[in-house]
């Protein structure tokens, strides 16, 4: 990505007389291949290709179950309400020339950077499908497999073709992220000059879009899956598998998703929150120039750092949390209904695609909630955009409700305990108020309206370092509330799934642990109205910074300020919200590892005693796994944002006149750094998540054999997944909240409070929030990721360890 010739050579005339006018940085399209082949078919082609391709799922659906023909439905429909959504969007004028040359370069700088980083990412997700073909082709099989008559080879090409689709449907997760941003932020920014409620609406429509299409493409992903294995691997019919160990099947597709989620987290992380520390560094805190100043050679970088980490990695890490959640429910379902002898499980065992399936309605409906009829004039007083939001979010959350009672009645109503589909939907009601718990105290910590950032704020009044110790301090804090409300959940949904009247051949109650899942589907249940308020956020940050840099009134920048002072409060939301549910995924897929590793040993594994030496080591393997991951991620951002402060204070050293709009800054060269850096600095976390578990299961296994402990391996493995998963929750807790506080403690001050803009607390404040973006925007949403990541894997892997 390079700038015209011309722009290099200078021939456009005095910089000082073309202040709005921006270079084209594209070199050359940046679609997608599989986009570019679709695009060159011919129309009647495509469409008689789509209906033979929806013939087919249907049909596959159709001999699966009617379940899977409702889900179908409601997917396709969601998929259909996105194209309306979209067509929307895109309807809304892109405002003045300069303000579409603005975002021209940051459509460009996102997609190039995207293409680089996936095909970087998709060579290595294809080695790891060689690894893992390798290992299931050498490893023994189950009594339950070998009795289905599913050999090695065959378990072998199920999981590599479910882990590869499952990182082909994150990335075009991450793509349909960034793909909508790109286009929105100018729309939201040319109707910031009309009305603040009709910028909400487009940031909020935007979102939607994405949304639908992440999660939609999370649950027809599994569906599909489900239905192809059940009727290519004839399930249920005589000499051939169990319903109930089909979704077993289905763990690589959850670990192909964490995979691209993971690393998509770390470069997209990176390259945004580099180049933003670099254009705060140099551009406000030396040269004293406002944010997004089109004097400042990073800030094209850290727009388009906005939609590659934001928009890209958040799409991926929502589908891979709601692909895991879906798959580790599946599998407990099937095993408490195989255990119960419930005579069809398959309700028990689809449960989880039909409440995401009504996830996809009842967001909608909040979605439209969200209307811009009102402030229809530019001098009427602005509503405050976070009470729209919430009020659309509680619109959602009282329609889940409703639904999720409908789902538990329809599909967990078992004759053999007539009053546990109430205490399931108990259980789904714990989930829900889980979610509005961890939004309220997300916000409640992170929005300036709120005592906390306040008092963080004014800690910046004397200085640099109590306005670090203060945000350390409140990011400690913010960690209780968040384990005290999944601590509840926890035990009250296992209590409620234990007492549901459930009961195993030997009068054992067995629903404890679906009770859980159930509270963890309960809380994912509104994921498409979250995911489109955290899209909304990034949305919302690109549209002020194509208003600073196009030069729009200073009445247009305070309403993208306002909403961008209410998306980083939304994007800490959706981080908090994420790490809730990755919480209580972990602890179902912790589950499933110790079945899993039951039925390779052929003997019980129900309890990991810490007490034994070797196994206590694994925990703290597992807790140093947490803080060296951090470490090296923050350092990565660190290490890059040098470079590119390095570069921005070049350029104005070198180009004197860049400070009087006298020269142009060389935007292409900043985009270059961080997009070369963050490919680079990726890699090395990213293999320190992968390969820890699978080195320490083979080195204990080794020590256990030859010290007659055959679990050994699979015991400190578990623990360090125990170990690993409650030092990650705490410590993404901690990087997310303080990040967020940080941020929005800068915004309080830049409305006028404590001197506003330029002062010394200002300056203080900007500190903090540089100290903050590798926590909240990197290592943070990293470690969610990689929480779920390591279950995955583990379970994936857990015959290795044996």
């Amino acid at each position: 990505m390079f700038m015209d010739n011309d722009v290099e050579g200078g021939n456009l005339g005095p910089y000082a007389d073309r202040l709005r006018v921006f270079p084209s940085m594209r070199s050359k399209v940046h679609t997608p291949l599989i986009f570019r082949i679709l695009m060159g078919i011919n129309v009647r082609v495509l469409l008689v290709l789509l209906l033979l391709g929806l013939g087919a799922i249907f049909y596959v659906g159709a001999k699966t179950s009617p379940i899977i023909v409702f889900v179908f439905s409601i997917c396709i429909i969601s998929f259909l309400f996105s194209v309306y959504l979209t067509k929307w969007v895109l309807a809304k004028d892109e405002g003045p020339p300069e303000m579409v040359q603005i975002s021209d370069a940051i459509r460009d700088g996102a997609e190039g950077f995207f293409r680089t980083q996936y095909g970087t990412i998709s060579k290595m997700a294809l080695l790891l499908a060689l690894v893992i073909l390798g290992i299931y082709l050498f490893r023994s099989t189950t009594p339950q497999q070998e009795a289905s008559g599913i050999g090695r080879s065959t378990s072998a090409y199920i999981t590599v073709a479910a882990f590869l689709l499952g990182a082909i449907c994150s990335g075009i997760a991450g793509y349909v992220g960034m793909w909508v941003s790109v286009r929105a932020n100018v729309r939201v920014s040319s109707a910031a000059r009309r009305s603040a409620r009709e910028a909400l609406q487009i940031a909020v429509r935007a979102g939607g879009f994405s949304a639908m299409v992440v999660v939609g493409m999370a649950v027809i992903g599994v569906a599909i899956l489900y239905a192809t294995f059940y009727v290519w691997l004839g399930v249920d019919s005589p000499g051939s598998m169990k319903v109930t160990d089909l979704p077993l099947l289905l763990v690589g597709y959850g670990f192909g998703a964490s995979f691209v989620a993971l690393f998509a987290q770390l470069g997209g992380g990176i390259y945004t929150k580099a180049a933003d520390v670099g254009a705060d560094l140099v551009g406000k805190v030396e040269q004293g120039i406002p944010e997004d100043d089109p004097r400042n050679p990073a800030v094209i970088a850290d727009l388009v750092g906005d939609n590659v980490g934001d928009c890209a990695a958040r799409g991926a890490d929502l589908f891979e949390s709601i692909a895991a959640e879906i798959i580790s429910a599946m599998i407990l379902g099937g095993t408490m209904a195989q255990r119960c002898k419930i005579e069809d499980p398959s309700g028990f065992i689809l449960f989880p695609l039909v409440v995401h399936s009504f996830d996809l309605v009842v967001s909608s409906v909040g979605i439209l909630s969200i209307r811009g009829t009102r402030d229809s004039g530019s001098k009427s007083p602005i509503e405050d955009p976070m009470a729209i939001l919430q009020k659309g979010y509680s619109i959602t959350i009282v329609l889940a409700v409703l639904t999720f009672g409908l789902s538990t009645r329809w599909l967990l109503y078992t004759e053999r305990a007539p009053s546990a589909w109430f205490n399931f939907a108990l259980c789904g009601l714990v989930g829900i108020i889980t979610a509005y718990a961890f939004v309220w105290i997300t916000q409640y910590y992170t929005d300036y309206k709120h005592e906390p950032v306040r008092t963080l704020a004014l800690a910046s009044s004397t200085g640099h370092g109590t306005n670090i110790i203060a945000g350390v301090s409140l990011g400690l804090e913010s960690t209780a509330l968040p384990v005290l409300v999944i601590s509840v959940a926890i035990i009250s949904a296992f209590w409620l799934g234990h007492t549901s009247g459930l009961v195993d051949e030997g009068g054992n109650p067995t629903g404890g642990l679906f009770g859980t899942a159930v509270a963890t589907m309960g809380m994912l249940s509104t994921a498409a109205y979250v995911l489109t308020m955290d899209m909304f956020g990034p949305i919302a940050d690109n549209a002020g910074g194509i208003v600073e840099m196009s030069q729009q009134p200073e009445s247009v920048r305070e309403i993208t300020d306002l909403l961008d002072a209410v998306g980083n409060t939304t994007k800490a939301t959706t981080k908090g919200f994420a790490i809730g549910s990755a919480a209580l995924a972990s602890f179902l897929l912790f589950s499933a590892y110790m079945d899993e590793v039951a039925a390779f040993a052929q003997e019980p594994f129900k309890q990991v005693d810490i007490a034994i030496p070797e196994v206590f080591v694994g925990g703290l393997l597992g807790s140093m796994l947490i803080f060296l991951f951090s470490a090296w991620a923050c350092a990565a951002v660190g290490r890059t944002a040098q470079e590119v402060v390095n570069e921005v204070r070049r350029q104005f050293i070198e180009r004197p006149g860049i400070m009087d709009y006298k020269e142009k800054p060389d935007y292409s060269r900043c985009v270059a750094i961080v997009a070369t850096a963050s490919l680079r600095e990726m890699i090395k976390p990213g293999a320190l998540a992968i390969l820890s578990p699978i080195i320490v299961g083979l080195l204990f296994r080794i020590l256990g054999s030859y010290t007659g402990h055959p679990l050994l391996g699979a015991k400190v493995v578990a623990a360090m997944l125990m170990f690993g998963t409650v030092s990650g929750i705490l410590m993404a807790l901690f990087l997310n909240t303080s990040g967020g506080a940080w941020d929005n403690a800068k915004k309080y001050i830049e409305t006028g409070a404590l001197g506003g803009k330029g002062s010394d607390c200002h300056k203080a404040a900007i500190t903090g929030d540089t100290v903050g973006d590798p926590f909240k925007d990197t290592a943070g949403p990293s470690l969610h990721v990689l929480i779920k990541m390591l279950a995955t894997i583990t379970l994936v892997m857990a015959p290795i360890f044996l």
